[in-house]
């Protein structure tokens, strides 16, 4: 029993300690964000760290001292949280077994990207008016086709072609290869008077602040970044899972052995 309630408190010490620079790191973004991407994330991050540190205090306090309501508690939210990881897995499966890997081009280095080739959950996501308004301005402050013209500026064409490029690089930066422009740098194309059936091919624009950021080519960057990431963040969460089906198994031991201990108790008379 004092086993079992000993190993539960010493892996939330090790959760409440994990908490605090979580929720450190939310704060200074928070008072130190100079973007909007930046102040986005700090909400959840300050957020996580706070239900991370509760749920420690409540796992030390209830097994250690043996505060019942606590351990009850406890038990309670980690078997939420581990329905919610598990459905959170099963779901980033699926909305990431489309797309990924983009379209070769012949003769280019790069690879380019088709917003069809991936679910349509993610499609509708990003093609949400007031979400890419926000995605948008996060991709424009990431500065990433800024640092591609200062990088291949001086280029010609044939260079430029060999070059393996982002997925955000390539859909956002450029016009599509369908669209045939005139090249001149990484991010300045100049349209020809060609019929193009790409509709991204109407909304290039050479502005730096406009370029290919409204294309559905950009979006496709986007989420073939979002798949390759899901996958990874997919396969992380089946071992948090593993680990958490073990401290709560941990906790619903020392839960059953304080019960038979306070039975024994009241039966022998302490």
């Amino acid at each position: 029993m004092r086993c079992s309630n000993s190993l539960v408190g010493i892996l939330n010490v090790f959760v409440f300690l994990f908490s605090i620079p979580i929720l450190a790191g939310g704060i200074w973004l928070r008072l130190h964000g100079s973007t909007q991407c930046e102040s986005f994330f700090d909400k959840p991050i300050i957020a996580l760290g706070v239900f991370l540190m509760i749920v420690a205090i409540a796992g030390v306090v209830g097994s250690c001292c043996r505060v019942k309501w606590l351990l009850w508690f406890y038990l309670f939210v980690m078997f939420f949280l581990i329905v919610i990881v598990l459905c959170f897995t099963i779901f980033a499966f699926v909305v990431s077994s489309k797309g990924s890997g983009g379209e070769t081009i012949p003769g280019k280095a790069y690879k380019e990207y088709r917003l069809e080739a991936y679910s349509n959950w993610m499609q509708r996501r990003v093609s949400n008016a007031k979400n890419w308004n926000s995605i948008r301005s996060c991709l424009y402050e990431e500065k990433s086709c800024t640092r591609l013209e200062a990088f291949f500026s001086n280029e010609t064409v044939s260079a430029f072609y060999q070059h393996h490029l982002s997925p955000i690089e390539s859909g956002c930066c450029k016009p599509s290869n369908d669209c045939n422009f005139i090249y001149v740098s990484p991010t300045t194309w100049n349209k020809t008077t060609e019929t193009q059936k790409n509709p991204d091919c109407k909304l290039w624009d050479s502005d730096n602040q406009k370029l290919c950021y409204d294309c559905q080519a950009c979006k496709a960057g986007l989420l073939n970044n979002l798949v390759s990431s899901g996958k990874i963040v997919a396969i992380l969460n089946i071992i948090f899972l593993v680990i958490l089906i073990i401290v709560y198994t941990m906790g619903v031991c020392a839960f059953r052995n304080n019960k038979r201990e306070e039975s024994y108790e009241r039966s022998n008379g302490f």
